[in-house]
């Protein structure tokens, strides 16, 4: 038996207007993490309580990040089609 397309894990898919949202929550939490980390590293170096230090930190900075990826996201979608020609 085939897997639904319309299920994933079992579970069901959501609709595609959650786009609007998932996007910028993985968008977020990718970005927060990679800069949380790099930051955490150049400022303390690598240590041995590392983790816990960067997923507090990176845990704070997705706080604020998806908030201001979803008000900063269409204003940015606005700007770049300004600077591109119409399909």
């Amino acid at each position: 038996m085939s897997p639904s397309r319309d299920t994933l894990f079992g579970l069901p898919k959501l609709p595609h207007s959650a786009l609007a949202i998932l996007l910028p929550l993985f968008l977020s939490c990718i970005m927060s993490a990679v800069v949380s980390f790099i930051s955490l590293v150049n400022s303390v170096g690598l240590s041995p309580g590392m983790l816990s230090a960067w997923l507090s930190t990176w845990l704070l900075s997705w706080a604020i990040a998806f908030p201001t990826v979803l008000v900063v996201l269409p204003m940015a979608r606005r700007l770049a089609l300004s600077l591109v020609r119409a399909p």
